[in-house]
């Protein structure tokens, strides 16, 4: 399933909103990447388990499963967590980009790939359905986490 979205960060039409800088989002991203119990709270360890310059190595532990994945790193412009095949877990990808069309006015995109072609696709239309709406309340989510760190002093 290839699967994305936007999620919109600043809406310059309403000033109930705060409105956030790509600076503010972008460390957000990091810290979902970084600490990531703090957006997926029944997630039981995260552990980096190496660092480059453009990335990170994880080991991630939800009860008895353990998954692996890689997450690269474009400074203000986009995260990306690629996950190899792993046991029963299949190769995917979760890409979350900064975009802004025009001054004050910030998106993200959530761009998704579970590897699988065409033809499974078909096969997991309904389910692919389910997934595409947990992926969007998890995105708007995050966005949500973010704005409260941000409140609280975590994220400046």
């Amino acid at each position: 399933m290839k699967f994305e979205h936007l999620v919109e960060i600043n809406d310059p039409k309403n000033p109930l909103i705060q409105e956030l800088t790509r600076k503010q989002v972008w460390d957000g991203l990091v810290l979902r990447a970084e600490s990531t119990k703090f957006f997926i709270p029944y997630l039981d360890e995260c552990i980096i388990t190496a660092r480059t310059p453009v990335g990170l190595s994880r080991r991630l532990r939800y009860g008895e499963l353990i998954v692996t994945d890689q997450v690269q790193l474009e400074v203000l412009h986009f995260v990306q967590y690629d996950v190899a095949a792993q046991g029963e877990i299949p190769q995917s990808s979760l890409r979350m980009t900064i975009e802004e069309p025009e001054d004050g006015a910030l998106f993200i995109r959530f761009t998704y790939d579970d590897g699988h072609g065409d033809a499974v696709d078909a096969e997991n239309a309904t389910y692919n359905e389910y997934r595409r709406s947990a992926y969007q309340e998890a995105d708007i989510d995050t966005v949500r986490v973010i704005r409260e760190l941000i409140e609280a002093g975590v994220l400046v």
